[in-house]
Formats: C-alpha cells, structure tokens, sequence
C-alpha cells in the first residue's frame, strides 16, 4: 500500500469512530428531554454537517493522482482537526 492508500485508510476509520459517537449522541437525545433534545439535535446537525465535508475532503483526496494528492492533504487535515474538536466538544458537553 501506498502513502496515499495508507492515509485514506487511517482517514475513513477514524471518519467512522466519528459517526459512532455522533449516533451515541443521537442515541441520548432520543432519551432526553425536550429542552435537551433541542440543544443535541443541534449539535447533531452540526456534526453531520462537518462529518459531510470530511467525506468531501476525503472523495477529494481520492480522486488526485499519488503526486497530486499532497496539495489537497492540508486541507484534508484542516478540516479532520475541526471535526475532531467539534466531536470533542459534544461529546464532552452531553456525557452523563
């Protein structure tokens, strides 16, 4: 495997570490109350919002050929890093 190939690897799992907590969220909120389900759902519109430009970014990544991917992989790790903290965030503001 390939850099590329090995990087895409490492992106899409952590990509999916990232929607299992984002369905523990929606997994509380269904249990909570009215006012805390607003303030989840939130959230979770939110993160499924960043969650869809990761797998932008990522089908971007795809798409460049092994010399041309290292142009667009900075902006691959903006945006991991934003979701990462976003994910963070949620998940730290709604633990029981």
């Amino acid at each position: 495997m390939n850099d590329k190939e090995l990087y895409q690897q490492k992106m899409r799992a952590q990509l999916d570490e990232w929607k299992a907590e984002l369905d523990k969220l929606k997994a509380k909120a269904s249990g909570s109350s009215a006012d805390t389900q607003l303030k989840i759902n939130k959230h979770i519109r939110a993160l499924e919002s960043k969650i869809e430009e990761g797998k932008t970014k990522l089908s971007q990544l795809a798409e460049k050929s092994e010399d041309a991917w290292d142009s667009i992989k900075n902006g691959v790790e903006s945006a991991w890093d934003t979701l990462k903290s976003s994910v963070k965030e949620a998940s730290a503001k709604f633990k029981e």
